[in-house]
C-alpha cells in the first residue's frame, strides 16, 4: 500500500514539474512575443513591397518609350517656290497650289535606350539601399520595444523582491510591537516607543499596498505588450546572472550607420552617371500634311505617311557646373554619419563600462 502511494505521488510530481516550469514566462519568450505582437512588424512587409515596386519601375526604363502625339497648326507663312520657277511650271501645265497654312499631323515617337551612362543601375542601388535603411530603422524602433519589455520584466522581479523584503520587515516590526507592548505592561517600556513601532508597522503596510499596485500595473503593461492575459505574467522566471560571451557591439544602430554611409556612396555613383552622355535609338512617324516631301505637297495637298529612324547622342553638360559641389555635399553627409556613429559608440561604451562596474561592485 505504501509503495503504491509513493508511486502515485511520484507520477503526480512528474506531471506537475513540467506544468509549473512551463507556467513561468522567460525573458526571451516575452521578447519574442512582444516582437510578434507589435504592430510595427507589418512595416517590414510594406517596405519590401514598396522597394520591389520602385525597382520594377526603374527596370522599365530599359523598355522602349512610346509617345503618341497630335498637332494642328496655322502658320502666318509657308515655304513657296520662286516666282520665276512657279511661272515656268504653270506655263508648262502644272498647277502649283503651294503649301497650305493650316497643317495637321498625328504621329508616334519611339525611343530605346542603348546606354544611359549607368544611371538606371545606380538608381536601383540607391532605391534598394533606401529600402534597407527603412528596414534597419524599423529594427532600431523594435529594439526600443525590447528595452521596454526588459524594463517591465525586471521591474516586476524587482518589485517582487521588495514585496518579500516588506513582508519580512512587517513580521519583524509586528514582533517588536508585541515585545514592546509586553514590556509596557511590565513597566519597562514607554508608550511612545510602542506608538513609534506601530507607526513604522503601518508605514510598511502602506508601502506594501503601493508595491502591490505597482506590480499589477507593470504586469498589465507587460501583458499588453506580449498579448497575453494577466495570469500569464503572474509567474516570471528569473534569468541566470551570467556575463556575456562577447562584448562585441551588436546594436542595430551600427547597421543603420553603415547603410547610410553606403547610401552616400551609391548617391555619388548616381551623381557621376548623371553627367555622362546617353545613347539611344529613336524612330518617329506621323500621318498628316505636309510630309517630308514638301515639294510634292505644293502640288498635292493629301495627307501622307512619313517616318525617320536614327541614333541619338545626348549630353547634359549643365550638370557639370554643380557636379563638384554635389560630391562635396555627399562627402560632408558621410562625415556627419561617421561622427554620429563615433558618438554613439562612445556613449554606448561608457554606459556598458558603468553597468559592468556596477555589476562587479554588487557581486562583491
Amino acid at each position: 500500500m505504501v509503495k503504491s502511494l509513493k508511486t502515485i505521488y511520484a507520477l503526480i510530481g512528474m506531471l506537475l514539474i513540467p506544468f509549473s516550469a512551463n507556467s513561468q514566462l522567460t525573458l526571451s519568450e516575452c521578447q519574442r512575443l512582444a516582437w510578434a505582437n507589435y504592430p510595427l512588424l507589418e512595416k517590414y512587409k510594406l517596405i519590401r513591397q514598396t522597394t520591389s515596386y520602385s525597382i520594377q519601375n526603374i527596370n522599365r526604363g530599359y523598355l522602349p518609350q512610346l509617345t503618341v502625339n497630335g498637332q494642328a497648326s496655322y502658320q502666318s507663312d509657308v515655304a513657296t517656290l520662286p516666282d520665276v520657277l512657279a511661272n515656268m511650271l504653270e506655263s508648262s501645265g502644272y498647277n502649283v497650289k503651294g503649301l497650305n497654312k493650316d497643317q495637321y499631323k498625328v504621329g508616334i515617337d519611339l525611343n530605346q535606350v542603348i546606354w544611359d551612362g549607368g544611371n538606371l543601375e545606380a538608381q536601383k542601388v540607391v532605391t534598394d539601399l533606401d529600402g534597407k535603411i527603412q528596414a534597419v530603422q524599423t529594427d532600431v524602433d523594435m529594439y526600443a520595444i525590447r528595452d521596454r519589455v526588459n524594463n517591465l520584466f525586471f521591474g516586476i522581479l524587482l518589485i517582487e523582491d521588495k514585496i518579500q523584503l516588506n513582508k519580512d520587515l512587517q513580521a519583524l516590526l509586528l514582533s517588536n510591537c508585541q515585545k514592546l507592548e509586553n514590556m509596557l505592561m511590565n513597566g519597562t517600556a514607554m508608550k511612545a516607543d510602542v506608538d513609534v513601532m506601530k507607526a513604522e508597522h503601518l508605514k510598511a503596510k502602506q508601502q506594501m499596498t503601493e508595491l502591490t499596485s505597482m506590480k499589477k500595473s507593470y504586469q498589465q503593461m507587460l501583458a499588453i505588450f506580449i498579448n497575453k492575459d494577466l495570469k500569464s505574467v503572474s509567474f516570471l522566471q528569473k534569468p541566470e546572472a551570467t556575463m556575456p560571451l562577447s562584448y562585441e557591439n551588436q546594436r542595430p544602430e551600427l547597421t543603420l550607420f553603415t547603410a547610410r554611409m553606403m547610401q552616400t556612396d551609391a548617391q555619388k555613383k548616381l551623381l557621376n552617371a548623371g553627367v555622362r552622355p546617353k545613347i539611344s535609338l529613336f524612330a518617329q512617324g506621323y500621318y498628316g500634311y505636309p510630309g517630308y516631301d514638301m515639294f510634292n505637297d505644293m502640288f498635292d495637298h493629301n495627307w501622307t505617311l512619313n517616318g525617320v529612324i536614327g541614333v541619338r547622342l545626348s549630353w547634359n553638360i549643365g550638370k557639370l557646373y554643380t557636379h563638384k559641389n554635389e560630391k562635396r555635399k555627399l562627402d560632408l553627409a558621410r562625415n556627419q554619419i561617421e561622427t554620429a556613429r563615433d558618438v554613439f559608440l562612445f556613449n554606448n561604451s561608457l554606459q556598458s563600462t558603468q553597468e559592468v562596474t556596477t555589476m562587479n561592485n554588487t557581486g562583491k
